[in-house]
């Protein structure tokens, strides 16, 4: 088995394991399926592939933990999409090719699934106190960082309501912060101090953005699985507003090479440059039309 495959496996039985924490035989039946359809199937993973990722090179001394700290993040953020898909924000009709959580279950129990998700990846994170006390409580502490207020997704969020926007704030905070938290959990895992990895969740997070912004202008629905032209129609600050489209891939490819330079020294060092130049065949084949939909 190889490592892609092995990161796979991991990441699927911790979802799994954490799912099991909201989906008890007690719990409300079609609430726990609106859970289950927002995690199935999933994406590309990415966010939990980063935490593994950075785990790895950093030694992963607790696999359990760094487990956890993978499922945990991708239920944080599968938990946005379920939210940011609602009619009060984007009133997206579907998502990774099916209807989008509200539609098929209703408003309420979307509001409730995405809620139950946080909770479920909180939660999450504290079942690894008893393996390592400082770990869990720091792993906590980062994820609650980066999804609220001011460095996190709610921010990101939020500054959609605002009047004037820093586009490199907005996508620091919609986009760039659960990638900054990928790479800052995966070494809190494995026990090295996390702020030398800002920089490279920082750019990964700016480059699938960019990358985002293009797929929206660019691609169409049924290749995307979401709806597109999203950002046009909303008035959303956008790298292709800003920089026109070649002027977005030349500041996309830009990034990718700054990315590979940011990471810090560890003994993985060289397979995550591989990580990030494999991040950006993805994106790029992508957006010519010749690879699937990451579908977030």
């Amino acid at each position: 088995m190889d490592i892609n495959e092995r990161i796979r496996e991991r990441i699927e039985n911790a979802i799994n394991d954490s799912l099991a924490i909201v989906q008890a035989e007690t719990a409300p039946k079609r609430l726990s399926a609106a859970v289950d359809y927002a995690m199935r199937p999933g994406g590309a993973r990415i966010r939990p592939r980063i935490v593994l990722s950075v785990a790895m090179a950093c030694g992963d001394d607790r696999p359990a933990i760094s487990d956890a700290a993978a499922a945990a993040l991708e239920l944080m953020h599968c938990a946005s999409l379920v939210h940011d898909d609602l009619p009060c924000f984007d009133d997206a009709g579907f998502r990774r090719g099916k209807p989008s959580v509200h539609n098929a279950f209703s408003e309420p129990l979307a509001v409730l699934a995405g809620d139950c998700l946080i909770m479920a990846a909180f939660e999450t994170l504290a079942g690894t106190a008893e393996l390592d006390a400082t770990r869990a409580a720091a792993l906590i502490l980062t994820l609650a960082r980066r999804s609220g207020m001011p460095d996190g997704i709610c921010a990101g969020q939020g500054w959609e309501s605002e009047d004037r926007i820093d586009l490199g704030t907005y996508h620091r905070t919609k986009t760039g912060a659960l990638f900054i938290a990928a790479t800052q959990m995966g070494a809190i895992a494995a026990g090295q101090p996390p702020e030398p990895w800002f920089g490279l969740g920082d750019r990964i997070g700016e480059a699938f953005q960019v990358a985002d912004d293009l797929r929206d202008a660019l691609a169409d629905a049924e290749t995307t699985g979401k709806p597109s032209g999203q950002d046009d129609r909303m008035e959303r600050p956008n790298a292709v507003a800003k920089l026109g489209v070649s002027g977005a891939m030349e500041r996309l490819g830009e990034i990718l090479d700054s990315a590979k330079t940011s990471i810090p020294s560890c003994p993985g060092d060289a397979m995550l440059a591989e990580m990030v130049t494999a991040e950006a065949r993805r994106m790029m084949p992508y957006l010519s039309g010749d690879a699937g939909s990451d579908a977030r």
